[in-house]
């Protein structure tokens, strides 16, 4: 059951058509952060199997932890004490700062290319306003020369 909502949970967040390369990245990050705390919390719990002070010896114990190293959070409840336990430490460590990163990135991107998108059609209906602005000042101007016209030629 869970690695066909895994599989779905992936193909939503990266098979989107159309869906720009921001969020892609950002979706893909996600996953692939998911898959990393799913397994560390596994990989920590198989390196402090028998440690002399080892805290992690469960996989929710294990789980926990790696959400909050993932996170950055790090409440020091829980933590590896063997030389292979940091090390999957480091790699969650590592992949949660850089997912959080992508998709602080992507959120920045999209407000940013939002504001643009607006500035523009904002532009393009000025740009139009005084492009029709101009043609009736013109057509004014063409009435009042040929009114102009028209009374210079009565005697």
């Amino acid at each position: 059951m869970l690695p066909g909502f895994l599989t779905r949970a992936v193909e939503l967040l990266l098979g989107r058509e159309g869906r720009s390369l921001h969020l892609k990245a950002a979706g893909a990050a996600t996953a692939l952060l998911g898959a990393v705390m799913l397994v560390g919390s596994w990989a920590v719990v198989a390196a402090e199997q028998g440690a002399r002070g080892a805290n992690l010896t469960t996989y929710p114990r294990a789980l926990w932890w790696s959400i909050e190293t993932a996170t950055t959070v790090g409440y020091g409840d829980f933590f590896p004490v063997t030389p292979w336990g940091r090390v999957v430490g480091s790699v969650v460590m590592v992949v949660g700062i850089t997912t959080y990163g992508l998709v602080t990135a992507a959120l920045a991107t999209w407000f940013v290319g939002r504001e643009q998108r607006r500035r523009h059609r904002l532009a393009h209906g000025a740009k139009e306003l005084s492009e029709e602005t101009a043609r009736a000042l013109h057509e004014r101007f063409d009435r009042l020369e040929r009114l102009l016209a028209g009374k210079g030629e009565t005697p």
